[in-house]
């Protein structure tokens, strides 16, 4: 994927609440009670903004998932 703006895409359906995202991606995410991803801002729940110098760490989030339930869209 290009340098272009990115999103953090979780998919809900995939997605069980393990946490790694949260871990690898901390400066973006949180987790609810549950263990879900949730945005640090209190904003995007879904589709959670990635600037610049955030994007490896994104990419690390990706490829960590074991349900593959992220992916990095265009914004």
């Amino acid at each position: 994927m290009s340098r272009e703006e990115v999103a953090l895409h979780v998919d809900w359906t995939r997605c069980r609440g393990r946490g790694l995202c949260t871990e690898v991606f901390a400066a973006r995410l949180a987790r609810d009670e549950w263990g879900f991803p949730l945005a640090r801002d209190g904003g995007a729940t879904r589709d959670v903004p990635v600037l610049p110098e955030e994007r490896a760490a994104a990419e690390d989030a990706v490829a960590l998932c074991p349900l593959q339930a992220l992916r990095l869209t265009a914004r």
